[in-house]
């Protein structure tokens, strides 16, 4: 069992404007990285769409229906002040949230060791009836429960290692002990949220990092705090929110990561899911707005990832 790769073109057609940060070059970068010699082991597969029922299990039908109505029939719809529709918007956020159900199938029916969806928009700062900070559908929060719906799974963990903290997913599983959030991100910054006394019902561990922290600050804030709460909460699936928008070359964000840290956290968090999980990791790619330091980051997830095969 390998690594597979989800991704799918309709990424492409969410267009928020030329000069917005999560444009579409962002994808390109990634699979351009991962289209190296040395990837040719990795199976890619095409993402398919999520089903309204399937996105429903993490926001309420109406907001499901309200944004894939929303959605302009020409030009641009802004959301909010960072968050902006085009015509292909729809099938993006479906196909987002539908590789992250397809990647857990896959994963927990045997077929693969881990998996990444390299997709876009990113979703993890959108809460269960409000779109915000370039995200519309939460796609983690979909397939944490897709695979306790599908598969009959009684804990799923997710750890968020994107620079912003992620307070929809959070908001989504606060009051649900079935589902561990842990997060490492910068503080203060957008979207405020992210204390430590914000704990849920048990089930959240946040990690706030001050600007200028680097690799130190992020490897004791993953195995002094969120390994042994992983081990602790003993997931029977661990899920990846990858934004890789802490390096150190990122514009939107004062972490200090390069994409050795990325590798190291990767290999972590593997080493924990293969004593609670027998491995089984999902990632979907998150923020990152440098390109080259996006593409360089992801590459090196993807390559550690795939060093378990």
């Amino acid at each position: 069992m390998g690594t597979i790769l989800y991704t799918h073109a309709d990424s492409f057609g969410h267009d928020p404007g030329r000069m917005h940060p999560e444009h579409p070059a962002r994808l390109k970068a990634v699979l351009t990285a991962l289209s190296a010699e040395e990837f040719n082991g990795l199976e890619r597969r095409e993402a398919p769409k999520a089903s309204v029922e399937q996105i429903a299990r993490a926001h309420p039908l109406d907001y499901v229906e309200a944004i894939l109505e929303a959605v302009p029939e020409t030009g641009e719809r802004s959301i909010d002040g960072d968050t902006v529709m085009s015509p292909g918007t729809g099938d993006a956020i479906l196909r987002s949230s539908g590789a992250v159900c397809a990647a857990v199938d896959a994963v927990l029916g045997g077929e693969a060791r881990n998996a990444f969806c390299a997709m876009r928009p990113p979703g993890h700062h959108a809460e269960p009836r409000t779109p915000m900070g370039f995200c519309f559908f939460n796609q983690i929060a979909v397939g944490a429960e897709h695979a306790r719906a599908a598969h009959g799974l009684r804990r799923v963990a997710i750890v968020d290692f994107d620079v912003h903290h992620g307070n929809g997913t959070q908001a989504i599983f606060e009051a649900d002990g079935g589902v561990f959030y842990a997060s490492t991100h910068q503080s203060p910054l957008f979207p405020g949220t992210g204390h430590q006394s914000e704990r849920g019902v048990g089930n959240i561990v946040n990690v706030p990092l001050p600007p200028m922290s680097g690799s130190e600050q992020f490897r004791a804030a993953i195995t002094e705090i969120i390994s042994p709460a992983l081990i602790e909460f003993q997931p029977e699936l661990l899920m990846i929110s990858a934004g890789f928008d802490a390096h150190i070359d990122d514009p939107l964000a004062s972490l200090c990561l390069t994409e050795e840290d990325f590798s190291w956290v990767t290999e972590e968090l593997m080493r924990v899911a293969d004593l609670v999980c027998d491995g089984k990791i999902v990632s979907t790619l998150e923020g990152g707005y440098d390109l080259e330091a996006l593409a360089e980051s992801a590459a090196a997830h993807v390559r550690t990832l795939m060093s378990a095969a």
